[in-house]
């Protein structure tokens, strides 16, 4: 019998088997930020370890960073003292760190891919849930608790129990305005967000071929919202044209070396999935949220579902919605467009398709940050920046702002903001704030008009 892309990779990593039990995973690739790494620190200093293997960790600071004026002091003293000591740490053990005002400084998940360290056929881990978002490339790449990168500190090892496989297929033509963003949302609202508990996803079907890298790596970010271990997409031409030439990424011969590799990656005709889906694109359209879980999602043009059900009504209830309700025409005072879904290149691009010769509504606080510093250039280079600034929009600096209340960027209670990131949880992006998840699209119409459009109804 096949083997699935999963399979592949993970037996390629096993070190050791305990006898009927979990396996010991070799780990290629660390990443770290300031938020789940300061205890594992400690632990190891307490016991005595040191880092095993300090090149193959690669260090940023993302979640507290203010996304204005990051050239002065932190004002957070909590988030100060977190950025000082991931600096500290990462000087102690000979760990290369982004940190704040670097080049290269930016969302953990943003930069890994861009700078060539992510690549198709590793193993990857992070103390964070979206690092699925490297799955991408046909990697292996999931969170960790603060005592597995303790773990990954001292021996660049997991002890793990194997997941099982699943794979979601998607085929046919998406419609026009439907974003790989709207296509994983989509699958999320029709399987449920405990479809994937257990498994690690593999998504197929040309739909996934198509996709950019961005959107790629959109798709396997938010795997998690499905209760995955995390996503996969195999590697192909695409993924190899984006690896190519990326600073960290092997160079000349080693580069054709490591692609003759990779294409043996994808998963085998006779492969078996312990389970499996079909969905078709043509069903697809430009997705939100209505609730307080990612997979409480409809089309735009639909209205809210009536469940008979108490927490469906709980979640209601705080988003401040009614069953049957349309969404269209609602007011909206926030945007967000950023996060480790939709903070690349490719985001911006297609807000500012959208936003030439119009203008922001004048009710809408829109936050618009880029993933990195090098999206940031970019943003400037393409001319991007004068497109904003013209529809009366202001860029932020780069971080994880808005997705999550850990930094300045906080919805205010009871405000809706309509965002790009990857959690619509309560309280998520500050304590009372009602979160709508979008595509960068949608979001960016949103902003222009102050309200929620059908935007099926505004595209050429």
């Amino acid at each position: 019998m096949g083997k699935t892309l999963f399979d592949k990779v993970w037996d390629a990593h096993v070190v050791d088997t305990i006898e009927k039990g979990p396996q010991i995973l070799y780990i290629d690739k660390h990443l770290i930020h300031e938020v789940t790494s300061p205890q594992a620190f400690n632990e190891l200093e307490q016991r005595g370890i040191p880092v095993a293997r300090p090149d193959k960790i690669v260090a940023t600071a993302d979640h507290n960073t203010p996304t204005v004026n990051q050239h002065l002091p932190i004002k957070d003293a909590l988030s100060r003292k977190q950025l000082t000591q991931l600096s500290e740490n990462c000087k102690k053990n000979n760990i290369p760190l982004y940190d704040l005002g670097h080049k290269n400084n930016g969302i953990v998940h943003v930069i890994a891919p861009e700078l060539g360290f992510t690549q198709p056929g590793m193993t990857m881990v992070c103390g964070d849930s979206h690092t699925s978002t490297h799955g991408a490339f046909g990697t292996i790449a999931f969170g960790i608790g603060t005592s597995q990168v303790a773990q990954v500190f001292a021996s660049q090892c997991l002890l793990l129990q194997k997941p099982k496989s699943l794979r979601v297929n998607v085929n046919g033509k998406l419609k026009n305005g439907v974003l790989p963003k709207d296509v994983i949302l989509y699958i999320i609202a029709k399987l449920g967000t405990n479809s994937g508990t257990g498994y690690f996803c593999e998504y197929a079907g040309n739909v996934f071929e198509e996709m950019s890298m961005e959107g790629r790596m959109t798709v396997c970010n938010m795997s998690i919202e499905m209760g995955a271990r995390g996503g996969m997409i195999a590697p192909d031409q695409t993924t190899f044209d984006y690896v190519e030439g990326k600073e960290y990424a092997p160079k000349g011969e080693e580069f054709d070396k490591k692609v003759s590799y990779w294409r043996t990656l994808p998963t085998d005709t006779d492969a078996v999935f312990d389970q499996e889906y079909w969905l078709d694109a043509a069903d697809i359209e430009p997705m939100i949220t209505y609730g307080t879980n990612p997979g409480m999602g409809i089309k735009i043009t639909e209205n809210i579902p009536d469940f008979n059900d108490s927490s469906f009504e709980k979640s209601l209830e705080y988003m401040n919605f009614k069953k049957g309700e349309s969404l269209i025409n609602k007011p909206i005072n926030y945007v967000f467009i950023g996060s480790c879904t939709n903070s690349r290149i490719e985001d911006f691009r297609i807000a500012a398709d959208y936003v030439k010769g119009k203008q922001k509504a004048s009710n809408v606080n829109a936050w618009l940050v880029p993933g990195s510093q090098k999206v940031a250039k970019q943003i400037a280079e393409e001319g991007l920046q004068r497109v904003f600034e013209e529809a009366g929009f202001v860029l932020r600096q780069p971080g994880c702002s808005a997705c999550l209340a850990m930094n300045d960027d906080k919805i205010p209670e009871g405000e809706y903001c309509v965002s790009t990131s990857n959690r619509n949880f309560e309280g998520r992006q500050g304590q009372g704030s009602r979160t709508i998840l979008a595509s960068p699209l949608v979001a960016v119409a949103t902003a222009v008009e102050g309200k929620i459009i059908d935007i099926t109804k505004h595209l050429n």
